[in-house]
């Protein structure tokens, strides 16, 4: 080993140290700001007790900008009684001190942008490869109980595509959760106490008629076509015989409808298995309306003074012909920031879904979830405020609810809109997509647009192998590395971590890559927080995009090939970055629900 070896060997050890080998090099950092900040505050330089709350580490805006950007003098100016300009300086003279850093400088109105040496990040590839896919794991959540609600379709038929959105996105948010260390819970309501599952029964029992031989004829208005219901009338049939078919409706409504919602909920829990979806908690409407939760809940309100009889003034714009000024049992729903008060009670005594769905809320809060994290369909969109309003006032502020809309999904082949499926009667089932192009094709293109954004999902592009598709750029990206570990012979993760001169990954390009890869515990922290599970398919296509760039280099030039004939210790250096790409990606479609595939073949 020559001199200059050794010098980058024991730079390398001063980063161990001084970074304690943290996973999230930016929680990292801010722990070593935070200490010098006290540092400056022991000697003088700042006032003690300081509030830095609100101090910042995070990746600059412009990466040219740096590697890590803080706003620590421009928060701190004020309690210091000094002009950020001013402060900062004082600040940027300590951090150049700290082990891995090689320079800050002071920006616009104070910023400090910092960065660090090669070595700093080629130690990063170790963290990788020694927590291999629990990397950017994190205590973040501190185990606090988050309930994500997702699917909940009414009990009427069979899931279809935008079903399958919710499905994902709610599916995929659970995973990010834990991995960020929450304590969560996957649940789906079963809305079966409303009208829709009185037409539900009405249908099946029509269906029924039709397996015992009589001729339905054409299906009447206002039941449901989908041939689903033919099974669920043959099954009925085969069990109860005749048994129904002179009974009168107030007799077999209760027993047909409560058959169908079973059968409906068999098929319904098969289909979100096909996705990968677990889904731990099932709870019931009706049982929920018959154990009287939904009198409790309005005793609570109303023990609280939240609930009153009065008129709600007409709806802005053209009032509705059936519209009229009567009496109503009203919440309270303005004094927690919805825009009017809202009613319990329907005109004949019972109670309206809102009602229910209070009840609901407070049965979650009292389970233990403290954040209630709602995923619904893109015609709920008013809903949103009058619910939030409620889970406040029924909890007193125990539990914050976030609902996320998931928008429409366009089934579409080759530009052409899909026709619906002759099952279902009126759309595209979600097994009919996954039957076509599998769960894991699914999942992943369900991510690639925000929730609130209108997908469009077509057949023919998300099968193509091609840069425009996501889902094979990123799986190309890890078949690939596990191409080239295969054929290096499976080189050991610790072994590589332990014995590969790091510090050979010198390139720019190289480096870039490993700067990619430091950011997935950051990216897994800050999507958890923001509720925002497409976060990952974005990260994973750019660390793909980083990848397969480094590639195509080396096909042009054999020195920068993963493998060097003639140089064993950069072979091994670069097989411990594909190693650490391979486990990053693997990590990251864990999150999703996809399986990393490790070959592909056209």
């Amino acid at each position: 080993m020559g001199p200059s070896a050794g010098r980058g060997r024991r730079r390398l050890m001063c980063v161990r140290v001084g970074f304690g080998f943290l996973m999230n090099v930016f929680k990292g950092f801010r722990q070593q700001l935070l200490a010098v900040l006290g540092e400056m505050a022991g000697a003088g330089e700042l006032p003690g007790g300081l509030d830095t709350s609100r101090v910042a580490v995070e990746p600059p805006r412009e990466a040219a900008h740096g590697d890590v950007s803080t706003n620590a003098a421009m928060v701190l100016a004020g309690q210091a009684k000094a002009n950020p300009r001013q402060l900062a300086p004082k600040i940027a003279e300590r951090l150049k001190a700290l082990p891995g850093v090689t320079g800050v400088e002071v920006a616009g109105p104070g910023f400090l942008n910092l960065r660090f040496t090669p070595e700093f990040w080629q130690a990063q590839i170790a963290v990788i490869l020694r927590a291999g896919l629990a990397y950017g794991d994190s205590d973040a959540g501190g185990g606090l109980p988050v309930n994500v609600e997702y699917v909940s379709a009414n009990p009427t038929g069979p899931l279809h595509a935008a079903h399958a959105r919710g499905a994902v996105v709610g599916d995929a948010l659970a995973n990010l959760l834990e991995k960020a260390g929450f304590a969560v819970t996957r649940e789906y309501y079963i809305n079966d106490a409303g009208a829709q599952v009185d037409v539900l029964g009405r249908s099946a029992y029509l269906r029924y008629r039709e397996a015992l031989g009589e001729s339905i004829g054409e299906i009447p208005a206002g039941l449901y076509p989908g041939e689903y219901l033919k099974e669920v009338g043959q099954v009925l049939a085969a069990r109860d015989g005749r048994r129904w078919l002179e009974a009168l409706e107030s007799e077999w409504l209760p027993a047909v409808r409560d058959f169908a919602i079973d059968a409906i909920m068999v098929g319904i829990k098969e289909d979100l298995t096909a996705l990968g979806v677990g889904i731990q908690v099932f709870s019931s409407e009706r049982a929920l309306v018959a154990a009287g939760a939904v009198r409790a809940a309005f005793d609570t309100l109303t023990a609280r003074g939240l609930i009153y009889e009065g008129v709600l003034e007409p709806p802005k714009g053209k009032v509705p012909d059936d519209w009229e000024p009567r009496p109503q049992t009203l919440f309270r729903a303005t004094q927690f920031g919805d825009d009017v008060d809202r009613p319990l009670r329907k005109s004949d005594g019972s109670w309206t879904y809102f009602a229910n769905d209070i009840a609901y809320h407070l049965d979650k809060y009292r389970r233990g979830a403290r954040v209630l994290i709602d995923v619904w369909g893109a015609d709920h969109g008013g809903y949103i405020k009058r619910m939030q309003a409620a889970t406040t006032a029924i909890t007193e502020g125990g539990a914050a609810l976030d609902v996320k809309i998931c928008q429409l999904v366009h089934l579409m082949d080759n530009g052409v809109p899909v026709k619906m499926s002759k099952r279902a009667g009126t759309f595209v089932t979600l097994r009919d997509v996954i039957e076509r192009v599998g769960a894991d094709v699914v999942r992943f293109i369900m991510l690639t647009r925000r929730n609130d954004q209108t997908l469009e999902f077509d057949f023919a592009k998300v099968t193509e192998q091609s840069k425009d598709n996501p889902v094979f750029y990123v799986q190309y990206c890890h078949a690939r590395c596990r191409s080239v570990l295969r054929h290096a012979g499976e080189p050991d993760a610790e072994m590589l971590a332990a014995e590969a001169p790091l510090d050979r990954l010198s390139s720019p390009e190289e480096l870039e890559l490993i700067r990619l890869l430091a950011g997935w515990p950051r990216l897994v922290e800050a999507a958890a927080e923001a509720h925002e599970a497409h976060r990952v398919a974005f990260f994973l296509y750019d660390l793909a995009a980083g990848f397969h760039a480094l590639w195509n280099r080396g096909k042009d030039d054999t020195t920068l090939r993963f493998l060097v004939e003639g140089d064993p210790g950069l072979s091994r250096a670069r097989l411990a970055l594909v190693k650490a790409v391979a486990t990053v990606i693997a990590s990251g479609l864990r999150v999703i629900g996809v399986a990393p595939v490790e070959e592909l073949r056209s």
